[in-house]
């Protein structure tokens, strides 16, 4: 704060300083109009020329002091002076007769700064009346003072205030100062695993608000690092699960002599090798959907159409081993949405690849995208369907419906419900309206991208 302070001083002296001159100017100036009104009244015309009737000799009416010269004059409009001094140079143009207004300006005489009141005036208001400049002059040596005295009078105590300002806020602030000292000292003693929450009642209260929200972050990195501890345990669980059976099968398949029977356990090996692998590509997609969302994936328009045609062209081979009729429907507008492109494909695949895992030989998938509102996306399925009271629950990791008959790792939904969620879009299950099965519908935010054309049943409703 001391930096500005002293950048503020030369300006206030400046400022000071001219207010002091308006100041000392004022009665001054009162002192010369008065003079020149008076000298004003003093001028005549006889047979017609100018004359000027002192009462007592001009010296003794405009007699200077010891600090200021006075200086007066009587001119006519040739500029010849009629009576008083020549050195008083006149106004420039253009003149101004204004009767009795006097007006101001700052001359140089003899070369001192001077002080000049002047007025024109017509002795005679009858026509062809001469018009006379009346002057009255003083140097600026009363004025200079009283601007001085005035300015010395305002800054001597900024001397003294200044430093005692200085002084006093910088005792403030480090008082002020002190609680947030010893609440940085709390916080640096404290070990890295400790996340437990600041008491509020301990800090300054300007400061109580900031600790709330910082108490508030911490609770929710403990419930993320919880979240993540338990994701651990819990992939560990499962991945421990076919790596021993993979581990079992391949030892008997050591100790097998029968052709048959070996060709068996190395298409079990295979099998498990698959599940194994599908299930590190889930967790791996997991993690990559929970990572910075805005740090480590470019947010940018993507058509949904687009997204939804190229998985189901990659599916498409799942589908037809399965005699499943998978299909992809779009109208006739081109949905867009603010996201990112590899996630959303990670999204529409694994709902696509549910769908087909978990519907019967013969039955049909339909994917599709519309707009109501905003841009929707659907999967629709005739498999077994899921029970409302599991609807909730199959968001959950490594929850799978019981009966189902289908293997699978319980991750495919939660990762769809995590990148719906860095979206900021919803993720529903309903049964299928059209029969057996199940509907999961993505319903995204609306942006500027997509605001499609009114269709003719629209401007009817409109009509």
């Amino acid at each position: 704060m001391l930096a500005p302070l002293l950048f503020l001083w030369p300006i206030s002296i400046i400022v000071t300083h001219n207010v002091a001159d308006n100041i000392a100017n004022q009665p001054y100036d009162l002192a010369l109009a008065d003079g020149v009104r008076a000298l004003s009244r003093l001028v005549t015309l006889a047979d017609g020329q100018v004359v000027v009737q002192f009462p007592a000799p001009p010296r003794a009416l405009f007699r200077a002091d010891q600090d200021d010269v006075l200086y007066f004059q009587v001119a006519d409009d040739a500029g010849t002076t009629i009576t008083g001094d020549a050195d008083i140079p006149r106004p420039m143009p253009p003149y101004l007769a204004t009767g009795e207004e006097v007006r101001f300006r700052d001359e140089i005489i003899h070369g001192e700064e001077t002080r000049v009141a002047y007025l024109f005036l017509r002795p005679d208001e009858g026509v062809g009346s001469p018009l006379v400049l009346v002057q009255v002059a003083e140097t600026r040596n009363k004025r200079s003072d009283l601007a001085s005295r005035v300015v010395t009078g305002v800054l001597l105590p900024q001397f003294a205030i200044i430093p005692l300002a200085v002084v006093l806020v910088w005792v403030g602030l480090s008082r002020g100062i002190a609680p947030l000292n010893r609440l940085q000292s709390l916080i640096r003693r404290r070990r890295p695993t400790d996340l437990s929450p600041v008491p509020p009642a301990s800090v300054p209260e300007e400061v109580r608000p900031l600790i709330i929200a910082f108490n508030d972050m911490m609770m929710r990195l403990e419930e993320n690092l919880q979240a993540q501890q338990r994701f651990i345990a819990d992939a560990a669980h499962q991945m421990r699960t076919p790596l021993t059976g993979l581990k079992m099968q391949t030892e008997l398949a050591l100790h097998e002599t029968d052709p048959e029977q070996l060709r068996l356990s190395l298409a079990h090996i295979a099998e498990s090798t698959e599940r194994a692998a599908h299930l590190i590509n889930q967790l791996l997609s997991l993690a990559r959907a929970e990572a910075s969302f805005e740090k480590l994936y470019a947010v940018e328009p993507v058509s949904l159409g687009a997204v939804v045609r190229e998985v189901a062209l990659d599916l498409f081979p799942r589908a037809q081993a399965k005699n499943i009729d998978l299909g992809a429907e779009g109208g006739e507008v081109e949905l867009q949405v603010e996201g990112n492109p590899v996630l959303l494909r990670e999204l529409v695949r694994n709902l696509v690849d549910n769908a087909i895992k978990y519907t019967p030989q013969g039955g049909h998938v339909t994917v599709r995208t519309r707009f109501a509102g905003s841009p929707v996306l659907e999967i629709e399925d005739s498999g077994p369907g899921i029970p409302e009271s599991d609807r909730e629950l199959v968001f959950e990791r490594f929850y799978r419906v019981l009966g189902s008959g289908v293997d699978g790792s319980g991750l495919g939904l939660p990762i769809v419900r995590e990148i719906a969620e860095l979206h900021r879009a919803s993720v529903t299950l309903d049964a299928n309206p059209a029969g057996q099965g199940t509907l999961a519908r993505i319903v995204f935010p609306r942006s500027h991208l997509q605001a499609p054309p009114l269709v003719q049943g629209d401007v009817d409703a409109l009509v």
